[in-house]
């Protein structure tokens, strides 16, 4: 591309972004050093690899389906519960700015972040522990991301994005490759944690002084002021002289505190009959619509068959990729209503007052 006459503009193509970024921190991932893709490309002559992988994540099916997929509570009825559409983009969110804050890739964690929850299936973890069954060793939307990047919707993603979509989970091991990785685990922890609890208090399930006090001493009140607070720990423990491994972490005073916060919220939110009262139906929808598949397999999309699979993964990457919506919808066709009418979260809607106060 030739440059015209730039005027009151800049003209910055693809090598001056790839040469900005010589002014990273030593620990940051460089995107000349991309470890590439799997299929190779003819380089962009405007952005850089990184910011092809995030421009193709925002335009994929997977992605566009996560504004009707579960965060925690089940097909919620108010308009201001999280979804893991909105759960993405405020991880995206926190995830630029720890990347910012310590010097290292800031596209490069954007785009982990924008796909680390691409895989997810419907009805949020419930859905993890429907499919299981289904898969040697179990079934985690991680693992299933990585799939849809790269067998179902062929996005060719450079390694680096596709190893921090891998191992977004703290569960996961290894860990990432890159500090990039690790700030979209702290960055998704530290969203779930301050979102959920703000939702958990919305729906009536806690009150704001039900919080371990440590926590709300430590971070302050769930949502900005939390997500702040939570932010300025990992960049306080990273750049600490203590950090001798180099690595994204949190301060250790606030890291038992987010560990306290985390045990709370399983037991009180995650667990409770609000949120997860509906479990067996949940499970229920979700095995018959993949048993049904596994004994009428040609109602599945030939847009979305991976005809090299075995049956059974054809059919979980048919059941895993539907939004909470449809699978209720096609398993009222195929079945009755009486199951997943059970799934209306009557709690769940946003009383005016408190609608009007934000």
């Amino acid at each position: 591309m030739t440059a015209r006459a730039a005027g009151p503009f800049r003209f910055t193509d693809r090598a001056a972004r790839e040469a900005a970024e010589e002014h990273l921190a030593p620990a940051a991932s460089r995107v000349v050093a991309t470890r590439g893709r799997v299929r190779p490309e003819a380089e962009d002559p405007l952005r850089t690899a990184f910011e092809r992988d995030r421009d193709r994540i925002l335009h994929a099916k997977a992605f566009r389906r996560l504004k009707h997929k579960t965060q925690v509570f089940l097909n919620p009825d108010g308009d201001h519960f999280v979804t893991r559409l909105t759960h993405t983009l405020q991880v995206t969110q926190v995830a630029r700015s720890l990347a910012r804050a310590l010097g290292l890739n800031e596209t490069l964690a954007e785009a982990i972040a924008l796909g680390h929850d691409v895989g997810h299936s419907p009805f949020g973890h419930l859905g993890e522990d429907a499919l299981e069954p289904y898969v040697a060793g179990g079934w985690h939307h991680a693992a299933q991301g990585v799939r849809i990047v790269e067998v179902l919707e062929h996005l060719n993603l450079t390694w680096e994005v596709r190893d921090g979509i891998r191992s977004h989970s703290w569960k996961i091991d290894p860990p990432p490759a890159t500090r990039e990785g690790e700030c979209v685990r702290y960055a998704d922890r530290i969203g779930y944690l301050s979102h959920d609890a703000l939702d958990a208090i919305r729906a009536g399930v806690l009150r704001p002084d039900d919080l371990p006090a440590r926590a709300r001493a430590v971070f302050g009140d769930p949502g900005s002021e939390m997500v702040g607070t939570m932010v300025d720990a990992v960049v306080e423990g990273s750049l600490s002289p203590s950090n001798t491994a180099g690595a994204v972490v949190m301060a250790p005073e606030a890291l038992e505190a987010m560990h306290e916060l985390r045990v709370f919220m399983f037991e009180r939110v995650y667990a409770s009959e609000t949120a997860a009262g509906q479990k067996h139906v949940a499970i229920d929808v979700i095995r018959r619509l993949v048993d049904h598949h596994l004994a009428h397999p040609g109602l599945i999309p030939a847009t979305y068959r991976d005809t090299e699979a075995d049956p059974v993964t054809q059919v979980v990457d048919y059941v895993s990729g539907m939004t909470d919506r449809f699978a209720l919808a096609m398993h009222d066709r195929l079945f009755d209503a009486d199951a997943s009418s059970q799934m209306t979260p009557l709690l769940l809607r946003d009383p005016p007052d408190r609608t009007a106060a934000r």
